[in-house]
Parts: structure tokens; sequence; C-alpha cells
């Protein structure tokens, strides 16, 4: 796709994205790939104790309760 379609049609591209495509946008006469357009998805990092991780830990009572809004 050159530059001036992915520009045309960048709402598009992003769904085609979403859909697991990954689109080559070329550039000029030769229409060389300067770059793609895809989706990734990255796993989330794992959430630390930080600077107490290892000599720290947290225990919940039976009747702690923690909402959606508090998550």
């Amino acid at each position: 796709m050159t530059v001036s379609e992915f520009k045309a049609r960048f709402s598009d591209v992003i769904e085609q994205a979403k859909s697991g495509e990954e689109i080559a946008v070329t550039y000029g006469k030769r229409k060389e790939v300067i770059g793609y357009f895809s989706s990734k998805k990255e796993p989330k990092p794992k959430l630390k104790l930080g600077i107490l991780e290892g000599k720290a830990k947290v225990i919940f009572g039976p009747d702690f309760k923690m909402t959606e809004e508090d998550f």
C-alpha cells in the first residue's frame, strides 16, 4: 500500500491490523517498503513487590473484599 493510500484509508488499515493482517507501506516510484503496520499484543508484565520482593509477603484476611473500582 502506498503512503497516499495509507493516509486515505487509515481507518480501514486499523481495522485490518486489528484482525491480524500486516500492511506494508511503500514510498516512491520504486515502491520501496518503508514500514509495516500491524497490531502487536504484548503480554502484561508480572507485578512485583519491588524492593521488598523475597523479603515480605502479603496476606489477605478472609473478610477482605475488593470491588472492580478498587482494582
